[in-house]
Formats: structure tokens, sequence, C-alpha cells
């Protein structure tokens, strides 16, 4: 299906066709919001007298008068009313400003809320392309063609740093208030999650299961989203997921939710565990918020998200995690979620929750500190205390977070289950001894010919720092 817009003058195509098309450097006239600057979008519900159907405001510069090449800060605010629309729906209307912007041809939109990322192609520009107020007036269309329980919209897009600053001051507020909702709604307390395939045009197969204690990744659509997209937009994409039978409580692995990862994921996954870091983890979509990282070494968990410039103690910067994470796999070692996933009481549970995690940016840790533990908090450490491995290690000493007394029996359990071989025959093995399985998760260890030890690694990086070989006495 390709749609010519009917809007007068507007020079480009809507169609899913479009879906997960990508502006480069070399084809970018503008970039707008995303890392180098700041935005947003956000919906809210109106009564019918107060919204003018189709209206739209422009604070800032046009299209037609910013600079080739350069970034600006933006907002997209939008205004709808009608009998069925109501607070609860804001948020799932928020959701398909993604889907519907990513049907417009040389427009790129990336994220949610307040990590938006949008470009604006070269091409489009030189074809007519010359206002935002075109781009507003067609997702406005799509919003009313699509759901039609929206029967008037109107639309506020904001170009200058000023305003962007104001009314996202203002706009937190809202995703606050609607985080909040799910605090004493838990798992065991429903019998129907949600899943959403938003994202399937970047992540094909990515399994998006949003329950009361598992906000969705891209942190937009949490349980009672989930709930009211599903009942005013049954075909949308967003939809109940039965839970089924319970079959690890700790993990929350459902054999409903195992059933549905079959189907959404067109059989590349057929189990699923909701609170898991490394047995059958969710898969990411690339959307999400934060992305966690297993740094063997400490055998524990640190978090990077999207506004952290830097590197993590494992040497990498978020985009480069996100792209080994992204795209709706389910990759043992990273993980990508919302940030109110940190604020449950279910927070990988089946890993042990906080006592896993040893790093995070300090912002990061700001907004979600009210949740880790007092008797953790200040043992997880930032990139004010560590930068490298080295140094967190000597943190994590210095402040005795829990993960480091497993150290010792770890190391305790690897010379026990070290074999016993002689120089000899480690050269007549290749010229090194056979290692004790290494400390690293879900690792296929099989036995291998000669009895030695077959490892394989999917989607892996190690880093040794030294291999201490033993005689026994």
């Amino acid at each position: 299906m390709v749609i010519k817009m009917a809007v007068v003058g507007c020079p480009f195509e809507m169609s899913p066709m479009y879906e997960g098309e990508r502006i480069r450097k070399d084809d970018l006239y503008v970039e707008l919001a995303g890392p180098k600057s700041k935005g947003f979008e956000i919906v809210r519900s109106a009564e019918m007298n107060e919204i003018e159907d189709g209206k739209v405001t422009l604070i800032g510069p046009d299209l037609k008068e910013m600079e080739e090449g350069s970034n600006y800060p933006y907002a997209m605010i939008y205004r709808i009313a009608g009998e069925q629309v109501e607070p609860d729906i804001e948020s799932i209307v928020e959701r398909r400003n993604h889907d519907f912007q990513n049907y417009i041809q040389g427009y790129m939109h990336l994220n949610q809320r307040y990590d938006i990322w949008v470009r604006v192609s070269k091409e489009m520009v030189s074809k007519g392309l010359e206002s935002l107020k075109q781009i507003a007036e067609a997702t406005m269309m799509m919003f009313k063609n699509e759901l039609p329980f929206i029967e008037k919209i109107e639309a506020t897009f904001i170009t200058d740093m000023t305003e962007v600053e104001k009314e996202l001051e203002e706009a937190r507020k809202v995703y606050d208030a609607r985080d909040t909702r799910t605090r004493d709604l838990h798992d065991e307390d429903v019998d129907t999650f949600y899943g959403c395939t938003l994202c399937q045009s970047f992540a094909p197969t990515n399994v998006c299961v949003v329950t009361p204690d598992r906000v969705s990744l891209c942190g937009a659509i949490n349980w009672f989203d989930g709930r009211a997209a599903a009942k005013v937009d049954p075909e949308g994409p967003q939809f109940p997921i039965e839970k089924g039978e319970v079959i690890d409580e700790l993990g929350g692995e459902y054999s409903g939710v195992n059933e549905a990862a079959v189907r959404l994921s067109g059989g590349m996954f057929d189990r699923i565990r909701i609170h898991s870091f490394f047995e059958y983890p969710h898969t990411s979509c690339g959307c999400f918020e934060v992305v966690g990282f297993y740094m063997p070494e400490v055998d524990a968990i640190g978090w990077v998200d999207r506004d952290f410039k830097g590197t993590a103690p494992n040497g990498l910067p978020f985009s480069t995690m996100a792209g080994q994470t992204g795209g709706g796999k389910q990759v043992v070692g990273f993980l990508g979620i919302g940030i109110n996933y940190f604020r449950s009481p279910k927070f990988l549970q089946a890993d042990g929750g906080w006592k896993k995690v040893v790093w995070m940016p300090k912002a990061l840790k700001d907004k979600v500190v009210e949740s880790i533990p007092d008797e953790i908090r200040d043992a997880i450490a930032t990139e004010e205390d560590a930068a490298d491995i080295e140094s967190l290690k000597s943190f994590l000493q210095e402040k005795k977070h829990p993960i480091v007394d497993t150290w010792a029996a770890e190391e305790a359990e690897e010379e026990k289950a070290a074999p016993d071989v002689a120089p000899a025959e480690a050269q007549a093995m290749g010229g090194m001894p056979t290692l004790a399985p290494m400390q690293m998760p879900a690792m296929s260890l099989t036995g291998g010919a000669g009895g030695g030890l077959k490892i394989i690694l999917s989607n892996a990086k190690i880093t040794v720092d030294k291999i201490i070989v033993k005689k026994k006495e």
C-alpha cells in the first residue's frame, strides 16, 4: 500500500514500505533531537471544544530556514479528543507516532519519549519538502485514518531550544506519573500480559512482553497502556498474551509467553524468562532505553543509557553495545530494558537483582537511586568511581559489594575442578593444558575428542588478563 499525500504541496509518499528506511550521513539534510541535541514527543487528551482539528503550530526555525548538516532540538506535542479518548490511551497513541512517521518517505524516526531521534533526507528537501508543518499534517492524517477513535487532533512542533527545554520539563512530569501506576500491581495479580510489535519493522524477531512488573523496552508502554490499547484498537500492534502455566516463577517463564515467542519471532525463539539476564533472556529490539552488559572479570552486570557519552568499564560506548544487542536478538551477556524496570521488585530476580549490579552512569543511577536497596546503593560504581575493569574491582572491594564475596568461592571451585595435566600431556594436546570451565554465562561445554573440552561461543567477546597454570604437587 502506497499512500500519495492528499495534503496540498506535500512531495512525499507514505507507506509501510518505507519503514526501516535509514538516512545515512551522506544523504542527511538535518538531524532533529537525537544524541547531539534535545527533544521529545507527547500526546495529551483534551475535550472536544478545546481542540481545533488539523491545526499546526510551529515554534522555532522551519526546515527551509535550517542549515544543511546541522542539528536542531525537536518537540512534537499532539492533543487529541474524541468520545473514547481518555488519559489511559495517551501513551499508546504517542508510541504510534514512531510507527506513522516511519511511513514518510525520506524521514527517519527512532526511539520515543525524551529519546527521539529524527533525520530528514536531502532527496526529499530537493523534491520540495520545506516545512515541518507538512510532516505534522501527514502524521495527523495517519492518526485519524488508523485510529478512528481520534475525532480531533492538533499539533505543536517546536525547534527552539528554550521552548523545548521548558516543555520537556512538563513532559517528564507526565511520563513519571504514567510510570508510577503499576507500582502496586504485580505479575501474579493478573492472568494476561500484553505484547507489542511496534518495533518489528526494525527488529523483525523481537518479542516485547509487557507485564505489571516489566515495562516495555522503550519505556513508553506499561501494563495498563497495553490493556487500554488492546481495547480501543483490537487489530493494532498491542495485544493480549495469556500467561498460561507457570514454568519458572523466579525467572518469570510462562507457557503462554513461550507460545507467543514462537509465533512472534517466526520460530526463532521458543522460551523467554522475563526476569532473567542469562537464561533465555527477553529479546532486545533497539528502542530500549538502557542496555545491560555482563563483565566476566567481576562476574557482574553494568548498565548504560543513551544519554551517557563515555565508555563503560568494558571499553564500549552505548552505541556499540546497542548494535550488538538490538535487532530482536536474544543475546546472553547483553540485555535491553526500559528504565522503569529498575523500579520493579522483580528486577532480574532470577540472577540476584541489584546484588548483581556493579556499575551505572551517575545520571542514570540518580534517576533510580530510590529503588536501589540501601545496603548496596553506595557500592555501585559510576564513571566517577571506575573507568575500567581494574579500577572497578578495587572500588567493589573497597565498598564491600556483595559480589566480592562470590569471587573467592568461584576461585576455589575453579581450582577444585581444574584437571591434573602434566606438562608432557599438555604438549601432546597442542602446548596448553586443558583449562577449567571459564566463568561465562550460559556457555555451551560438551565433551570433545581426546578428553578435552569443546567450547562453543555465540555473539561473545572474551578478554583474558592472565592465565595461571599450576602444577599439582
